[in-house]
């Protein structure tokens, strides 16, 4: 296994470390490919210079209880963090006191306090490595660590309202029954697939995040993951080569929690897509499909791309290219699995590519961090990360048959749901490009929202929406007042409290259903103060004058509730710069201001609903 293969390999990589002082400087290096060794010292580097660094980094607590070894893991972690823009304070439970540590209150970890929980138990801790003495027994193993697994989820949640990540079992002891190990129900291998089928099962229905390390042996051979004299040495079950990928692996889960997943696939066309250049080699020319090696590999990595809107991710194209030559590709070429209503956003010209990327996402309402650019060629690579250092840059192998392969293992797309909206967000994205073209010819542009037909239909949060609700909540940067987030514990805590005004707002328009597109969340103070704790609204359906119709429905609720007064905060972030005038806009008074935040407030009676074609209603 080469770790992190996916990420560009640095020849002068000693160099730029002794040089590194801050923060831009270390995340850099740690967007490169990795060893261990290199690792530690970017670690040590991180723990002793990060008092230097530029701008403070995002800190999440993470405590490891393990049944093993778990120090020699610490280093690739953090260093994982720092390649998502995190600084991560990491505790690992005494060796074997996992338990104790967990039920008592005055133990390290509940003075730690973490927001992640990994639970990482080895195959011997947990199902031993002797044959049951029959099926029935072998079924009582399962369902005994099964339910202790699930005790220790229920436990860490209610204690600390932290993200559990639960790590499958490593399939680690050695067969005892030859060929039929995996048929036969009492030998330890097979019990250990049950209980990892098992345990995912679960996961599904209590909100816990699984890392599937047996997934990655069958990638990479159990070997890159586990050496026996090392466990019997040190019981370190998880080998140091693989402690890099291991933080990696962990991270994404963390990191798509915290929204930081990437949201847009752009593509390069030429050696992209398909084969040649299509202005050089012409239409037929083009490599692609069956009867070539190379061509299927192309149509492949397509299949792929286009598998992946179906489940939310949107696909742009930046290409150099001539467009009426890239476009009949899309158009006319038999073997095209993409076509042009699968691409939300396309920039085929001659201009450079860091000015397309920032164009692409301007136009998606996305940040540059929300890019992932895959392009066979290294000089655009890494102009791209040289210019957009915040977006990210997968090393394409030199082989398009490993194109799929290459992104889907760089884990940049990590998802931890899967919602209605990521699912039908494609089609959003087509409708709206009908509406900007319908809009576009129109020279009335007060009508053309009339005619829109646009309902805003509100609600107090509801069960069935808390998953979207918690991903809007850490997903949305730019039109977000305050940028609190929220776990799903947090906003099912909120559900029916008479004391907390909570709002989710759904768009609906003669193109589409654009889903939930704003929240609010505002406690009630007893002096009749409604807080705005949370204000957040997706930035793709700004300009039809939602912004007002959301602020009537929260004054009309804030009348209903008799409150006097409501208040709110801007907090100034690196994104959110778009909304430091809003509550001016809306007509509420400055109280104050530092230089990060300002205080707002309006009397409600002085509120005068605002001119809106939005029709408010109530589910």
């Amino acid at each position: 296994m080469q770790a992190l293969w996916w990420l560009p390999e640095s020849r002068d990589w000693d160099q730029l470390s002794a040089k590194a002082r801050t923060t831009e400087d270390l995340i850099g290096l740690a967007r490169s490919r990795l060893d261990f060794v290199q690792t530690l010292k970017l670690d040590r580097k991180l723990q002793r210079d990060g008092k230097e660094q530029a701008a403070p980094l995002r800190t999440v607590r993470l405590a490891i209880l393990s049944s093993s070894t778990a120090d020699h893991l610490v280093p690739g972690l953090r260093v994982a963090a720092l390649r998502r823009g995190l600084r991560l304070e990491v505790y690992v439970c005494a060796f074997g006191q996992h338990q104790q540590e967990l039920m008592n209150s005055a133990s390290g970890l509940h003075a730690f306090r973490p927001e992640v929980v990994v639970f990482a138990f080895d195959a011997a801790h947990m199902c031993g490595l002797a044959l049951a003495p029959d099926e029935a027994a072998a079924e009582d193993l399962v369902e005994y660590n099964l339910m202790r697994m699930k005790g220790l989820w229920v436990e860490a949640a209610d204690r600390f309202k932290a993200q559990i990540i639960q790590q499958t079992l490593l399939p680690t002891p050695e067969p005892l029954l030859g060929g039929n190990e995996y048929r036969l129900a009492v030998s330890p291998l097979r019990i250990i697939n049950k209980l990892n089928d098992r345990l995912r099962q679960e996961a599904v229905e209590t909100r816990v995040d699984i890392l599937p390390l047996e997934h990655w042996t069958l990638l990479y051979g159990l070997d890159a993951w586990h050496d026996p004299a090392l466990w019997h040495r040190a019981r370190q079950e998880i080998s140091p080569a693989a402690a890099a990928l291991y933080g990696d692996l962990v991270l994404r889960l963390v990191g798509a929690r915290l929204g930081l997943s990437g949201k847009c696939l752009v593509l390069d066309l030429d050696n992209t897509l398909w084969g040649g250049v299509i202005g050089d080699v012409g239409l037929d020319g083009i490599v692609l499909g069956q009867g070539s090696a190379v061509g299927e590999g192309f149509s492949h990595f397509q299949r792929y791309a286009k598998a992946l809107t179906q489940r939310g991710i949107i696909l742009a194209v930046c290409s150099k290219n001539n467009p009426a030559n890239a476009l009949a590709a899309f158009e006319q070429h038999p073997e095209m699995i993409l076509r042009a209503r699968d691409v939300a956003v396309f920039r085929i010209n001659w201009q450079d590519k860091a000015t397309n990327l920032r164009e692409i996402a301007a136009e998606l309402n996305i940040g540059l961090d929300a890019l992932v650019f895959a392009d066979d060629n290294p000089f655009e690579r890494n102009i791209i990360r040289a210019e957009l250092p915040m977006a990210m840059v997968p090393e394409l192998p030199d082989d398009p048959a490993l194109y799929a392969r290459c992104i889907s293992e760089s884990g940049y797309f990590e998802a931890v749901d899967v919602t209605a909206e990521d699912v039908n967000r494609a089609g959003l994205y087509s409708a709206r490009n009908e509406e900007a073209t319908a809009r576009a010819k129109t020279t009335d542009l007060d009508g053309y929202l009339k005619g829109l037909d646009m309902r805003l239909q509100w609600a107090p949060f509801q069960a069935v929406d808390v998953q979207r609700i918690t991903q809007l909540t850490n997903k949305t940067n730019q039109f977000n007042l305050r940028t609190k987030r929220y776990t799903e514990a947090d906003i099912s805590g909120l559900m029916g409290r008479p004391d907390v005004l909570t709002l989710q707002l759904r768009l609906v328009d003669r193109f589409a259903d654009h889903g939930i597109i704003s929240l609010l969340i505002a406690p009630l103070g007893r002096d009749g103060v409604l807080n705005l704790e949370t204000w957040l609204m997706s930035c793709r359906v700004l300009g039809r004058g939602v912004e007002e119709a959301v602020a009537n429905v929260l004054f009309a609720e804030a009348r209903r509730r008799n409150v006097n007064l409501i208040r709110g905060e801007y907090i100034r972030t690196a994104k959110n710069e778009m909304v430091e005038d809003f509550y001016s806009k809306l007509g509420f008074c400055r109280e104050r201001a530092t230089s990060e935040t300002s205080y707002w407030s309006k009397p409600v009676e002085e509120y005068a609903p605002l001119p809106t074609h939005i029709t408010a209603v109530k589910l």
